[in-house]
């Protein structure tokens, strides 16, 4: 039975009480369905490009962005990549909305996995836990660093550590048993590829199941993302999973891991005076035009709405100023776009 150790230090509780204190503000603004258009849309763009780079994707933002938008039928691995993690967190969200996720299962992990490594390994590592031996290596040191489980253990690993997250649910804090899993899933190492990516949004996921309702709203990869190598060091182990198993203690981690969760908070709740403002029905109009065609032009604002020609300039003008659309283009060339950095 898996009982991992830890302990509650005072760093670690001021942390899960910040996080507590912002959730519950987070969850108690009234935000218009249009700025939470805009909010999910740039923290989806966010994960899908901090999680694929953490796991050495070299796309920049700005072409991440323009992946997710377009959709291109023709791609690279590294586009498929992120489009693979931004269609699992669309696939996370809807069923969240739709009801929740239910008890954690293996089949629900495996899913996961087999939709982010779609179309980048053969079909015999797609969802699916693995029936081979791993090593992780270190990068630069190119040696062998950490030895997994057996391949025949893996299962019952993942089984006792989805066990622990179901049966404790309603007696541990949230921010503890998603930690806990998350680092612990790492340490596992359950599939051929897609570990990480996978782990991160399991994590996502459980955070949302288990009452943090900001899920389409923040990105703590992005926390990661910022200092890759801090992050291997808290989450992963060195040696063999066998000597040090009864070693592992999970207090360092999970004082990294709330630090970062609070991390990302803060970044949403600073971004927040420029959504607080109140939007009137013709701003939200300009911005549903954008999401649903990717910009807009004066000459279609103009088209849509009976505002005088001063007047719809204004508009522009105002959301401009609240950091929710830049221009592009200069004189008649001019059209507006969503800003998300």
């Amino acid at each position: 039975m898996f009982n991992p150790q830890y302990t509650i230090t005072n760093k670690l509780a001021t942390n899960m009480r910040k996080v507590g204190e912002i959730i519950g503000f987070l969850n108690s603004q009234a935000l218009s369905d249009t700025v939470l258009m805009t909010m999910t849309s740039e923290a989806r763009a966010l994960s899908s490009f901090s999680s694929t780079q953490i796991e050495g994707n070299p796309l920049p933002l700005t072409d991440v962005k323009r992946i997710i938008k377009s959709q291109p039928a023709i791609i690279k691995d590294t586009e498929r990549e992120v489009l693979n993690y931004n269609k699992a967190i669309l696939v996370l969200d809807k069923q969240i909305k739709d009801g929740g996720i239910g008890k954690l299962s293996n089949p629900f992990i495996c899913n996961i996995q087999k939709i982010v490594i779609d179309g980048l390994l053969s079909n015999s590592y797609k969802g699916k836990y693995r029936n081979e031996p791993v090593f992780v290596n270190d990068p630069v040191k190119r040696e062998t660093v950490y030895l997994p489980p057996d391949a025949n253990d893996v299962e019952p690993l993942m089984t006792d550590l989805i066990n622990f997250v179901n049966s404790q649910e309603k007696e541990i804090d949230p921010l503890i048993i998603a930690g806990i899993f998350h680092r612990q899933a790492v340490i596992i190492h359950p599939f051929m590829d897609g570990n990480g990516r996978t782990t991160r949004l399991i994590t996502k996921t459980l955070l949302a199941k288990l009452g943090i309702n900001t899920f389409p709203l923040f990105s703590f990869e992005n926390y990661y993302n910022s200092n890759v190598t801090r992050y291997f060091e808290k989450v992963g182990v060195l040696g063999n999973y066998y000597d040090i198993v009864d070693q592992i203690d999970f207090t360092e981690w999970l004082e990294y891991f709330t630090e970062g969760i609070l991390d990302e908070l803060n970044r949403v709740i600073s971004k927040f005076p420029q959504y607080m403002e109140r939007l009137e029905p013709h701003h939200k109009k300009i911005l549903e035009y954008i999401h649903e065609h990717g910009s807009i032009t004066t000459r279609e604002y103009a088209q849509i709405t009976s505002r005088a020609k001063a007047t719809r300039i204004q508009d522009f003008k105002k959301l401009t100023d609240m950091g929710l659309i830049k221009s592009v283009g200069i004189g008649k060339a001019t059209y507006y776009i969503l800003k998300t950095e």
